[in-house]
């Protein structure tokens, strides 16, 4: 059963929709507001800090699963290219950060719905439950096969986009006029002292350490690593050595502009405080600041734009979840009964159904801030053993320069030293018990064959 492989089914298209459904959604909708609150206005250098990182992770990522294009990701290269440890931990710290986003996600989604409906979250236990009905949900969506969940993903981000959008557009115009619904001017329009300038409002200095900055780079930079669920489909993307680079870069290149373009927006109407305020306090600073808005209706589209991307992101995860711990099971590093495959081999049913419990336990801690940190901390790991593997391949395996891959690594240790200390301790007793997991499994595999 173990040596089954899921079937290729997803073109282009495809691949690029599920990167783009991975990275719109819970970094765009709720965690920008927790990297505004931090850097302000340098929110938006922190954005492009973040996007350059991930471009040369994203290098090494495409041209690691166009030569060897199977399921799990950093976790398959690791073993490749360097050694059973470092391969154990990228799996390891990959299950660790994305279960922690898809519990974000789910909160995010929780958030926003209540938002909308106008309910009190002065109670988290609603916030909780309504989360964890919608880890229910996607997990069954998973379960129906990877065409289903595609198509399901294709809808949920055009629903996503046009909202992005929306929020956009309309913001630009409170920015030009410096109207909003309030009749307070916007910030933008104060600190251009009455002139439509954004110019005015990118070079307004708030005191801001490059620290803050920093913090924010790391934070934002698990936003854009969703592009990385393409490299964990691999076994499922048609013509991977062609598909995956292109479908990474393109999924990137767009998601960066309509990034940009939200902080741009959110900071010029409301400010970073307002933003950070909706992040933490209703995990919905977009529609807290599509709230000062003229045009009617602005927050209920934000509102259902939000809904759908969380759910579109939980979804993603919860894909790529499964798919990593597939390919644990299959090299024996989780129980084997794990990689079992349904009867059409298109979806690892027990690796879903694990996953999903695992995320559904982490939204009862029912903060959006621990589980975006400890993300963090975990992905920066993750790509920087990528990138140790990129630069293990073999010249004619090569289709980007070597110091794409260097710049990579050390950028991804150079931000996570801006992770909280208290989250840095956690990773890595994590990392410890992942590893003592590790050579438990391996000594019974050991005592078994003899």
């Amino acid at each position: 059963m173990t040596s089954q492989r899921l079937q290729r089914q997803l073109n282009l298209g495809q691949a690029v929709a599920l990167g783009l459904g991975s990275i719109i959604g819970t970094g765009i909708f709720v965690s920008i507001g927790l990297a505004a609150g931090i850097a302000g206005i340098g929110l938006l250098p922190a954005l492009a800090i973040a996007a350059i990182v991930a471009t040369c992770n994203g290098l090494s990522s495409a041209q690691l699963a166009a030569s060897h294009p199977v399921n799990g990701g950093t976790y398959e290269y690791g073993y490749r290219y360097l050694n059973p440890q470092l391969g154990f931990t990228a799996g390891w710290l990959f299950l660790l950060a994305k279960s922690a986003s898809a519990a974000t996600a789910a909160l995010g989604f929780a958030g926003y719905l209540l938002h909308g409906l106008g309910i009190d979250q002065s109670d988290p236990t609603c916030l909780v439950m309504v989360a964890l009905a919608a880890v229910v949900g996607m997990t069954t969506v998973v379960l129906s096969g990877i065409q289903r969940s595609s198509r399901v993903n294709t809808l949920i981000l055009s629903v996503s986009i046009f909202a992005l959008l929306w929020f956009v557009i309309v913001g630009a115009g409170v920015i030009s006029t410096g109207i909003t619904s309030s009749g307070v001017p916007s910030p933008a329009w104060t600190i251009g002292q009455g002139l439509p300038s954004w110019g005015l409002m990118l070079y307004h200095r708030e005191g801001r350490p490059i620290s803050a900055i920093l913090q924010a780079s790391a934070l934002m930079f698990v936003a854009y690593s969703g592009y990385a669920r393409i490299t964990t489909l691999g076994e499922e993307v048609q013509h991977p050595k062609q598909t995956i680079p292109k479908a990474i870069l393109m999924t990137l290149g767009l998601s960066f502009g309509l990034y940009f373009a939200v902080g741009l927006v959110g900071l010029g109407t409301v400010g970073a405080d307002v933003l950070q305020k909706g992040a933490i306090t209703e995990a919905a600073p977009l529609a807290v600041a599509a709230r000062s808005f003229p045009v009617w209706g602005s927050e209920t589209v934000l509102g259902i734009g939000a809904i759908a991307a969380m759910l579109g992101v939980l979804l993603n995860l919860l894909l790529g979840l499964s798919r990593v711990l597939l390919a644990m099971a299959r090299r024996g590093d989780m129980p084997l009964k794990i990689a079992q495959l349904n009867a059409h081999r298109s979806t690892p049913t027990i690796s879903v159904l694990v996953m999903g419990s695992i995320v559904g336990l982490l939204v009862l801690l029912g903060s959006v801030k621990t589980t975006w940190s400890f993300s963090a901390f975990s992905v920066l790991g993750y790509y920087a053993i990528t990138n140790l593997a990129a630069l293990r391949l073999p010249p004619s395996a090569r289709q980007y320069p070597r110091w794409t891959a260097v710049f990579g690594l050390g950028a991804c240790v150079f931000l996570a030293f801006w992770v909280e200390w208290q989250i840095w301790l956690v990773g890595l007793g994590l990392i410890a018990i992942g590893l003592a997991w590790q050579a438990i499994l391996q000594r019974r595999s050991d005592a078994v064959s003899r």
